[in-house]
């Protein structure tokens, strides 16, 4: 997937540049509301769903200038951190590790929550959590996808101690788990899928549909833009809705999944399935998730178990204010 690629290289650059990134957008914000917001996008369904718009200039329509600019996930957050965009599609934890390094950034728009395409593989003769008891498992620790395993496990009555966590780049996982020296890996698409074709008779024993809400997917918006700009961003969020109708709706779902699996270079029988791993959010629904409450069915009580995992590992070390993090103003509009 998409999600905490971003923490490790999270780096000392980022954060010195901070500052210069602060006056940046002070100078964007003030001296130039006249320029296109710029919008940092990469490969996840969610955010790919954004294509479609872009394809049918929605955006136009809507009365906003908008520059949708396609990155490598980790790219998008430099850039976003050096100043060079509005905003950033990230996830909800993921916004957290930026904030925390400098680069603030508001969530704004729920785009969707994962709910399948992040997966435990398990090599065959496992066929669930309690089955990995004293068993290693490949995975990149203080990622989403440890989270994720810490959540089966509590749910499986187990603890972290009861297995070996192998620390392993998420790339890396599907020739690991094919090696033969591990019994399961933690990955995202196409990771997962690679792993179970490299490894026949491997398949998922828990997967982000089995806890939806721990992964959202979110824009991150400048402050400043926020700010000097947010009748344009209410404007860019009404389009959301338009574009979850449009891929959900059987008659023209086939064309949406044309334009997504153009932009990331598939078939659209090869996309179709990672679509169906994600599920986006309408306005509504997404409305419903801001709402300030503990557990995965809102992005407050979501952030805060995921800043709660990023401090314990060491990602950041103190607790982010989530007042200042999420703003559901926009899309209440």
């Amino acid at each position: 997937m998409h999600s905490s690629s971003f923490i490790k290289r999270f780096s000392v650059r980022t954060v010195l540049t901070a500052t210069a990134f602060t006056a940046s957008l002070l100078f964007t914000g003030l001296s130039n509301a006249a320029a296109p917001l710029k919008v940092g996008y990469s490969d996840w369904p969610g955010w790919v769903a954004w294509q479609v718009a872009i394809d049918k200039g929605w955006f136009k329509e809507a009365g906003v200038d908008v520059q949708f600019e396609w990155f490598d996930y980790a790219a998008s957050m430099d850039a976003f951190a050096a100043g060079k965009l509005d905003s950033v599609l990230v996830t909800n934890g993921d916004a957290l590790v930026t904030g925390s390094g400098g680069a603030k950034n508001v969530m704004i728009l729920i785009t969707d929550y994962s709910n399948g395409n992040d997966m435990i593989i398990a090599k065959p003769g496992i066929k669930s959590l309690k089955d990995l008891k004293g068993k290693k498992i490949g995975l990149e620790t203080g990622f989403v996808e440890h989270l994720m395993l810490l959540n089966g496990l509590e749910k499986a009555g187990m603890k972290e101690s009861d297995v070996t966590i192998v620390n392993t780049k998420t790339n890396e996982t599907p020739q690991a788990l094919a090696s033969g020296d591990l019994a399961a890996i933690a990955a995202w698409q196409p990771n997962s899928g690679e792993a179970m074709s490299r490894t026949p008779g491997a398949k998922p024993i828990y997967t982000s549909a089995d806890e939806p809400g721990l992964i959202y997917d979110v824009l991150a918006v400048s402050p400043v833009s926020l700010a000097s700009r947010k009748a344009d961003w209410v404007k860019l969020t009404k389009v959301w809705d338009r574009v979850v109708t449009y891929i959900n709706d059987p008659k023209t779902q086939p064309d949406a999944v044309k334009i997504m699996a153009a932009r990331v270079g598939v078939k659209p029988e090869a996309y179709l399935p990672l679509l169906k791993g994600t599920k986006l959010l309408s306005l509504e629904e997404g409305k419903k998730v801001f709402v300030k409450a503990k557990g995965f069915k809102s992005l407050y009580g979501s952030s805060k178990i995921a800043d709660d995992f990023n401090v314990k590992y060491g990602v950041y070390k103190k607790p982010m204010d989530l007042s200042k993090a999420i703003d559901a103003s926009v899309t209440a509009k």
